[in-house]
Parts: structure tokens; C-alpha cells; sequence
């Protein structure tokens, strides 16, 4: 897509600092100009982790820079920064002037390599593209300069064969990614699997980095971002990698991912025991659908003045996981659904069949549109009867007040909610985001 766009819900590459900020006690170093973590920071309110916002070092590239290069500041930079703030890894991202001046990034880091300091460097101009992206790019760096090449002699192939990596919400990018890999982590560990979960408070920081050659294989939560990090990990270690294209929310989709994961595991000699499979689904969903019918009376006496249908503005991911979970076990029928993490074309058909695929009763009025200006123009055209939600950032809430519509803050930017651990992934973020959205529903009775 060219020319401007309204209300992008997403940075340009450099925005993929908070990828390095979410990795424990690793250290961005900025090779640009001194607004790029400005605005990365404020993007992404709460977000200065370790090292992250104010604190990241950054070679405030300037006219002088321009004209003279900038490498023996970075180099002055970086050696500041090892004396200032204690870290185990440190990712020197590049924005736009160090990229078109032609500053040797690649050699400056190389120098501190060569002395045996953790260093990496990817290049994360904004005009390349945006932290979707370049979240791909990082950790591709991080895998080829720091986790090194895979050494055969070292791997235990029994306590391997269990182990896997994780790949799905985008630290930040995802308001809860925090309680999207935690639960990810527990349903994962939960069906007999090992799991290096790499980013977040579980995370054992770059150790567990260092242990990705040893995995078995890789898991990929995503419709399109991150699929260049499976694809590098099974060319650079022959892993091969099992892909679930939707984030998985609630009873359905989240037993539907882990029966197809665990006969994935098994297939890969992951030695997995279908019965403690089946008895591990059999308590989550005993104790999910112990919570939904608990709501049965609420539902009953309050089923007139509860949202029947709903419209979505978020990324590709919830789009789905949302409208398959709303629509088949709350009983809200999406509407209006926009996907605003511009996704490339060639995805767009796999993940319309995909929504398709969620109901033969229902059709979907489903856009691709990271214009979220225009997506909101059209949200404000539509009308239909009944209450109505409306899903979306910080953003939309004004125009769910001029609609009259319910409102639940679910994307970035959201300046409007406080999120730390919250997540929606799985059997207890599907309870979690019923709760969020009939809290707000009971807060207009006060």
C-alpha cells in the first residue's frame, strides 16, 4: 500500500526494539536519530521494560552524522553502554539516516564480536518495513550472530525431543503477550512438552536462547508474522515447524490446537502420550465450560440487553481467534471485521477461507484495511439491529460512544487500558475476554 494512512496501528521497523526489550536483560542500542525511541515508546505506552524507552542507548544521529558518518559514535555508544547498564545481549537496530548514509553497522559490531562481547545488529530502517516485519528480521539476526550454528555433539536427543520453540504474539505489538505466552507456556507443558517460551518474565533469557538449535521442532501461532523465523530455523537446523494460523481462544479452537499439536509431536517422535493429552484437555475443558454454564442464569435474565452481534478493527490473528470464539461460544455474531496489520496479498486468501470456514450459516463482511481511518468510516455507515460491541484500540472508543456501542479496548494503541499479565489465548483468556466484555456491558446499568 502507498501514500499516507489514517490511525496506522503499527510502527515502522525500528519499532521492533521492543522485541529485543521483551528478551530478559537484553539491551537495544539505537543507531539513529533521537526521535525513533521516542516515538517507539510512545507507541507502545508501559513499555520501557529493562532497557527499553528513555533508557535504550541511542547514537542520536544528527546533521553531523549525515555528512561525516556516524560509526565512530556507535562505536563510542556501544562502549558506553557496557559500562552503564548490565545486560547478557545487546541488538544495535539501525533507523533510517544510519541506512541511507551507508554506515558500516555490520563491521562496527563485528569488532566487538571478535572480542567476545554478545553482540548482534539487524538492519530496521523504517522505510523498509514495519515491526511486523523486521520482529522476523531480529530475531533472525539474534539466531544467525549470537545462537551460532548447530552443534550435533552437544544435543541430548532424548531431552530434545520434547523441546520446543514458541513463536506467536509480538511483545508489545500484542497488548497481552505476556498472558498469551504464559498460557501458551502452560498448555504446552501441560500436554508433555518442554518449552522455550524466549520472550517475557518465563523466559530464561538468552540461555534459552542459546538452546533453540536443541528443540525439536518450532510452533507458530500466527497467519503471516513470524513465518520467516520457522522457515530460517528449519533451513539453518533442519527444524521442521507446526503453524496454527489464529490465535486459539476458548473451549473449541483451543482443543483443536493442542489435539493438532500433540499428533504433530508425535509424528516427530516427541513421544507424547495420547492419554495424558486427552485427560489434560478433558480437566481444561470441564473447568471452562464449569464457568460458562455458571453464567447461564446471568445470560438468561439479562438476554435482552446484551450484545448480539459485534465489529472488529484489529490484527489478523484475533480477527480470527475473536470471531470463531464470539460467534460459536458466546453467541455474538461478527459483523464488520477489519484486519489493519497490512497484510501481504498473499496471505489475504488463506485467511479468508479460514474465516469462511467458521460457519456455512454466516457470511463475514471482512476488510483488509490498514487505513484504520477508513475502517472507521465504514463501522460508522453500518447499522444493524439489536446491541451492538465494538473490539478494537484506544482509538475507536469515541466513535463507539457517537454509535452507541458497547466498547472493549483490545489493540494498540490502547492509552485508554492498563494490561500487564491479562491474556486472551486459550481455555482462560476465553473466560477472561467474556468477563472483560460483560464488565463493560453491566457498567452502563451503574
Amino acid at each position: 500500500m502507498s501514500g499516507p494512512i489514517e490511525q496506522a496501528r503499527y510502527t515502522c521497523a525500528i519499532g521492533a526494539m521492543q522485541t529485543v526489550v521483551a528478551i530478559p536483560r537484553a539491551l537495544p542500542i539505537l543507531h539513529s536519530g533521537p526521535g525513533c525511541g521516542t516515538m517507539v515508546a510512545g507507541f507502545f505506552e508501559r513499555s520501557s521494560g529493562y532497557a527499553g524507552g528513555a533508557t535504550a542507548p541511542c547514537t542520536n544521529f544528527s546533521e553531523s552524522e549525515v555528512v561525516f558518518g556516524g560509526e565512530e559514535k556507535l562505536r563510542t555508544v556501544i562502549e558506553g553502554s557496557y559500562r552503564v547498564l548490565k545486560s547478557d545481549l545487546q541488538v544495535v537496530l539501525t533507523g533510517c539516516t544510519a541506512d541511507i548514509v551507508g554506515d558500516d553497522t555490520a563491521r562496527i559490531v563485528r569488532e566487538f564480536r571478535e572480542r567476545g562481547r554478545p553482540i548482534v545488529h539487524a538492519e530496521t530502517a523504517g522505510f523498509k518495513s514495519n515491526n511486523y516485519v523486521s520482529h522476523s528480521t531480529v530475531v533472525n539476526a539474534i539466531v544467525d550472530q549470537f545462537v551460532g550454528d548447530l552443534d550435533r555433539s552437544s544435543i541430548d536427543e532424548r531431552s530434545s525431543a520434547s523441546l520446543v520453540n514458541v513463536f506467536a504474539s509480538i511483545p508489545y505489538q500484542d497488548p497481552f503477550w505476556r498472558g498469551n505466552l504464559s498460557e501458551l507456556k502452560r498448555l504446552l507443558e501441560g500436554v508433555g512438552l518442554k518449552v522455550n517460551i524466549l520472550f517475557g518474565a518465563e523466559s530464561e533469557g538468552v540461555a534459552e536462547w542459546k538452546s533453540i538449535p536443541r528443540a525439536s521442532f518450532n510452533v507458530l501461532v500466527s497467519p503471516w508474522y513470524g513465518l520467516d523465523i520457522v522457515l530460517h530455523l528449519k533451513e539453518k537446523y533442519g527444524q521442521d515447524f507446526f503453524r496454527f494460523p489464529y490465535i486459539p481462544i476458548g473451549g473449541n479452537e483451543t482443543s483443536r490446537f493442542l489435539r493438532e499439536l500433540a499428533a504433530f509431536a508425535r509424528d516427530r517422535g516427541a513421544g507424547l502420550d495420547p492419554a495424558r493429552v486427552e485427560a489434560f484437555i478433558a480437566r481444561e475443558e470441564e473447568a471452562f465450560y464449569m464457568e460458562i454454564q455458571s453464567l447461564a442464569t446471568f445470560l438468561l435474565e439479562f438476554r435482552y440487553g446484551l450484545p448480539s452481534w459485534t465489529q472488529i478493527l484489529h490484527d489478523s490473528s484475533y480477527v480470527l481467534g475473536m470471531s470463531k470464539f464470539l460467534l460459536h461460544e458466546v453467541g455474538i455474531v461478527p459483523k464488520e471485521l477489519f484486519i489493519t496489520d497490512g497484510v501481504p496479498e498473499s496471505f489475504q486468501g488463506e485467511i479468508r477461507a479460514l474465516l469462511a470456514a467458521s460457519s456455512d450459516k454466516k457470511s463475514f463482511n471482512l476488510g483488509f484495511e490498514p487505513d484504520a481511518g477508513k475502517a472507521q468510516e465504514a463501522v460508522r455507515a453500518a447499522s444493524h439491529p439489536g446491541r451492538g460491541l465494538l473490539i478494537g484500540s484506544g482509538w475507536e472508543k469515541s466513535l463507539a460512544r457517537d454509535k452507541g456501542l458497547d466498547f472493549l479496548s483490545a489493540a494498540n494503541p490502547s492509552p485508554v487500558r492498563l494490561v500487564l499479565t491479562t491474556g486472551y489465548l486459550g481455555y482462560r483468556g476465553g473466560l477472561r475476554l467474556i468477563e472483560d466484555i460483560y464488565d463493560r456491558v453491566l457498567a452502563t446499568y451503574a
